[in-house]
């Protein structure tokens, strides 16, 4: 079967002032109900805890607060609500749903990145849509998914979808900021992503968002590296679920990659937090670049941050980033070892690897 994830964000689910969109959940739990009888494996992420959480504490319109302890307040006061919105309107539907709450730390520990597949492939088997939001009452605003779009994509590597929809209040990327510059056109299709460098991409986010089209088209970038085409669309809209996996033209599509990514790579990238930093001469940056080779300590010229054996670590050459990759040694290790050949490290430290960082464990920026 097939897995398709729908992110809905916050100006598709709750209006400005925190009330829920009927008319459009309905729409969107009919289409769910449909690609769920035709044998997809439809999977919800939902923005939207907070808009309801405020819109019940009758928090007015463009006062969404700032401090992290009220937004985590009012995300415990909408999610609940929010999720039974959902699973009343599926129930009806006769589709049974499941609530799943994730962090950012979900998605940065192995571990735990390998539990949560293990139980979404559990209920998409049971035949059962989860509903799957950022457990916002115990992020920090440090460590977030931007309005879920991250999140979605995450997901969708998670599972291997056969597309991504990320459900918005516009109609998909445009060539300018259609609300500043009236000309702007609509982009139905990006091959490359080289094709963005020409487009005026927006961060801002609706009143009760916390997005923007930058981290969706960022999302998009994520989950097209793992060959998932992803469609930027208006979620306001009749008929957009079932058009765009039927393939039609609808928002913005953005091709899927033809060289694949490995879902460990693109964890690493974007999921997983870098503890310290490397820097490394132009030699060893070239090597990482263009050889593919792994990091040996010779290579390196200076370290900072505080990190462990197996933590990741950004590797730059000046002011340019190269990658990330998982360290092979602790930060202590690694001054001790910078700038000496395989050889010399053997006699100082002759427990650890060769390299500092594998291959197979880096991924350039």
């Amino acid at each position: 079967m097939s897995s398709v994830v729908i992110k809905l964000g916050s100006s598709v689910v709750a209006n400005d002032d925190g009330t829920v969109r009927f008319d459009v959940l309905q729409r969107i739990c009919d289409d769910v109900a449909l690609l769920h009888g035709r044998g997809y494996e439809p999977i919800i992420v939902t923005s939207g805890a907070i808009a309801r959480g405020l819109g019940v504490m009758q928090i007015a319109p463009g006062q969404r607060p700032k401090a992290i302890d009220e937004l985590q307040a009012a995300s415990a006061i909408g999610q609940g609500k929010l999720y039974r919105v959902y699973d009343e309107l599926l129930q009806e539907r006769g589709v049974p749903s499941a609530q799943v709450l994730l962090t950012f730390f979900d998605m940065s520990a192995r571990t735990h990145y390998l539990n949560v597949r293990h139980t979404l492939a559990k209920l998409l088997e049971w035949r059962v849509v989860p509903v799957i939001n950022e457990n916002d009452t115990t992020t920090t605003d440090e460590i977030s998914f931007g309005d879920n779009d991250f999140l979605a994509a995450q997901v969708a590597i998670l599972v291997g979808a056969e597309r991504l929809l990320l459900l918005t209040n516009t109609d998909g990327v445009f060539t300018a900021d259609p609300r500043t510059h009236p000309s702007a056109e609509l982009v139905s299709r990006i091959e490359r992503l080289e094709e963005l460098e020409a487009l005026q991409i927006t961060e801002a986010a609706s009143v009760l968002g916390s997005g923007g089209m930058r981290s969706k088209v960022v999302a998009a970038e994520m989950a097209t590296a793992a060959g998932i085409p992803t469609v930027i669309a208006n979620g306001q809209l009749a008929g957009t679920i079932s058009g765009a996996v039927s393939g039609e033209e609808i928002g913005t599509t953005f091709l899927a990659r033809a060289d694949r990514v490995s879902s460990f790579k693109l964890w690493l990238k974007y999921a997983k937090p870098a503890r310290g930093r490397v820097s490394v001469d132009a030699g060893a940056a070239r090597a990482l670049r263009d050889g593919g080779t792994s990091l040996l300590p010779v290579g390196v010229v200076d370290v900072s941050g505080d990190f462990e054996a197996g933590d990741a670590i950004e590797v730059t050459c000046g002011d340019e980033q190269v990658g990330k990759g998982i360290s092979s040694y602790s930060s202590e290790e690694m001054r001790r070892a910078r700038g000496l050949k395989s050889v010399e490290v053997r006699e100082l430290l002759p427990l650890v690897s060769d390299e500092a960082v594998h291959r197979d464990y880096f991924v350039l920026s």
